[in-house]
């Protein structure tokens, strides 16, 4: 059996599907303000998350990556909660309906005209497809 001291408890669920439920030695994760890491140990906090990629570093399954979308995140001194909007494994990402919601996002966002909340949501848009694009890119 492997040694999990010093490990975090890392679960990941969206709405749909719990898609990890495991020991890590650290986890990255995108913050809406930036990618943070955590390791066990790290002092609690409550943080937005962002889009972009979640990368499991070490434990028994070896490095895992998930593609997320906005929710929040959960830190304690030995676990880590991750409630995505959506999550996917990197194979699973369409990168042809990725690129439509890229073109979609840039389309808003010439259509936003004075309204900021209009350029918020079209930001999220193109940041949640390029995400998209750039995780099923690195899954090769």
């Amino acid at each position: 059996m492997a040694d999990t001291t010093n490990q975090l408890r890392v679960r990941l669920v969206t709405p749909e599907r719990i898609l990890a439920d495991l020991m890590a030695d650290a986890v990255e994760l995108p913050a809406k303000s930036g990618y943070l890491e955590v390791l066990y140990g790290h002092a609690p906090l409550l943080a937005e998350l962002g889009a972009g990629d979640v990368t499991l570093h070490g434990g028994v399954a070896g490095e895992q990556r998930f593609n997320v979308a906005w929710g929040f995140v959960e830190v304690l001194p030995e676990r880590v909660t991750i409630l995505a909007d959506s999550a996917l494994k990197p194979e699973e990402i369409d990168t042809a309906l990725a690129q439509q919601k890229l073109e979609q996002g840039h389309k808003l966002w010439n259509e936003a005209g004075d309204d900021p909340a209009k350029y918020e949501h079209a930001n999220d848009v193109i940041d949640k497809a390029e995400a998209r694009l750039a995780s099923a890119a690195r899954k090769a």
